[in-house]
């Protein structure tokens, strides 16, 4: 019996350190979300190309590559083996017309990939908000991804309490479903990632997320992502004005934890 307990021991000890340790190998990648770039319209999420054009040079003089985010997807997915150890993805959310008026001549002089998660029911639609046009431009340069941000941007939280169970499980299925679904038609892509508006997830949106076809889904949780996160809430970095250069050192370093 003692024997039995002393490698029972052992055994227990050893499975420890190696979940302890599974992902200890593993790339974290710091995911920068930005929102507006309109100098125009300054707020909370606005950032100034200057200071853009800044964190894009402080990447390319410290050794960073800026990935695309599909190769992220499929690094934690298991499909892709490697990335460069100082990888970090930039992503953009609602589809702002700033993102083509002033982020697009800087991505293109630095040659750097982007995701934009776009919200459709503003596209064309909306004032401050690009056209499907531009969209399709922006496809074409070969350096822009476009994905979802739901159908029209609802805050989850609010909309639970004011809806019953059933009118808010549709409104769940609108904002996940129809909003892939026009995206896929309006761009010919196929849509297979979103990002949770205001960062608002829990575990039946991430469920619903699953069975409307998306293989991952982004919060802004503020800290790096990696293999250890759940699939339906990687987390990623607001990037906003307010940042100094150290802090955003700090965050391309995945130092900071909100």
């Amino acid at each position: 019996m003692k024997n039995f307990n002393y490698v029972l021991r052992i055994l227990i000890l050893a499975m420890f350190l190696f979940t302890g340790n599974v992902f200890a190998d593993q790339i974290k990648v710091p995911i920068l979300a930005y929102h507006n770039f309109d100098p125009a319209k300054p707020g909370s999420m606005t950032i100034t190309t200057a200071r853009f054009e800044q964190q894009l040079k402080w990447l390319k003089d410290n050794g960073y590559t800026v990935i695309p985010l599909q190769d992220l997807v499929s690094y934690l997915r298991g499909s892709k083996d490697s990335i460069p150890e100082k990888s970090i993805v930039i992503t953009v959310d609602d589809g702002k017309a700033s993102v083509y008026k002033y982020m697009l001549p800087i991505v293109k002089k630095y040659n750097v990939p982007v995701t934009l998660f776009v919200y459709p029911s503003a596209i064309s639609n909306a004032s401050y908000a690009m056209t499907w046009e531009q969209l399709r431009d922006l496809q074409k340069t070969g350096l822009f991804d476009i994905q979802c941000h739901t159908y029209w941007h609802p805050n989850f939280n609010t909309e639970r309490k004011r809806l019953s169970e059933a009118e808010y499980q549709k409104l769940v299925a609108t904002q996940l479903e129809k909003s892939k679904q026009v995206l896929d038609a309006k761009l010919n892509t196929k849509i297979t990632l979103i990002a949770w508006p205001y960062g608002i997830y829990n575990d039946y949106l991430e469920q619903q997320a699953q069975r409307a076809g998306y293989v991952m889904a982004f919060s802004i949780d503020g800290r790096p992502a990696d293999k250890s996160e759940k699939s339906m809430a990687q987390p990623r970095y607001m990037i906003v004005q307010g940042q100094n250069m150290q802090e955003f050192a700090e965050i391309a370093n995945g130092a900071v934890k909100n």
